[in-house]
This record gives structure tokens, sequence and C-alpha cells, in this order.
């Protein structure tokens, strides 16, 4: 049974499977908005690349591989309606390179979304979402999202939360 607590600016989900993990990005893949951040936190193998993943091919016409960018730092994809950037910031040392990436730019315009985003904090939109993905068991996964800005996420959170109970 799917369980989930929505309070006030957060969301928690429990113990979910890959596919629960799969479906929940689908969804908030068709609310986020250009200019949206979504910051992913949590340990190695918590799943947040397979989040990305299943989030950016839920917006492609036609789903391609979706690698995780940790050597690469930045990639992009042109979706039905418009450009993702999916950013890796696990091997970046220093927030100056932040400058080099463009980021700041691409929050502008852009949905982005940031794993390991500690050294982007003092960078990041103000109405970014925050994801922390916890392993919970060999399979499951809990995740927390939360956010300030919250006329930007509240009744979009809302109705995830609520389509996601009804599957």
């Amino acid at each position: 049974m799917k369980e989930f607590i929505l309070l006030n600016q957060t969301f928690e989900t429990h113990s979910i499977n890959e596919k629960e993990m799969a479906e929940l990005a689908r969804q908030i893949g068709q609310i986020i908005q250009f200019d949206d951040t979504l910051l992913l936190s949590g340990e190695i193998g918590a799943g947040k690349s397979y989040f990305c993943r299943k989030l950016i091919q839920s917006r492609q016409l036609y789903p391609e591989e979706v690698p995780s960018p940790t050597f690469t730092l930045v990639q992009t994809y042109d979706t039905n309606s418009g450009e993702i950037w999916h950013v890796d910031l696990y091997r970046l040392t220093s927030a100056e390179g932040l400058i080099e990436l463009g980021l700041s730019e691409a929050f502008e315009e852009k949905i982005c979304l940031i794993e390991w985003p500690a050294l982007a904090l003092e960078i990041a939109p103000e109405n970014a979402l925050n994801l922390e993905i916890l392993i919970t068991g060999e399979q499951q996964r809990k995740v927390k999202f939360s956010w300030t800005c919250s006329n930007t996420w509240n009744k979009r959170i809302e109705a995830i939360s609520e389509n996601f109970i009804a599957k």
C-alpha cells in the first residue's frame, strides 16, 4: 500500500519500488515547467539518475537512452516542449566550475535536474524543488520533496500526491 504525507511544503513517499519510482518521475515530468529546477540528493545508488532518466524520457516524443552525466557533468535533451539539462556535480570540486557550465543561465530558461547539488545551492533558484532519495530496503526507496516557494509547488505537488495514491 502506498502511503504519503503532504505537509506544509513537504511531500514524502514511503517504500516505493522501481516501478513506482518510474511512475513518480513520469508524473513530476508532466508538471514541471521551463525554468523549474529539481535538486536531487541521496547516497550513491539511491536512484537519482534513474529518477532523472525516467523524467526525461517522459518528456521525449521518442524516448532515448539517458546516461548519467557523471563524467560529462551536463547532458542536454531536446524534448517535445524544450530543453532539459541533466547535471551531475559529484565530480566537481568547487563552485567556480558552475559558471563555466552556464548553469545560471540554464536556471532561467531550461528545466534543470541537478544531482549532488551541494555546490550549486548558492546559485540555485529560490523556487527549486528538493528531492532526497533514501534507500529503505534492497528494492525500496523513500522520496522526500521539499520547497520554500510555496506558490510555485504546493498545488502541483498536491495534485501529484492525489494522482499517485489513486493509481
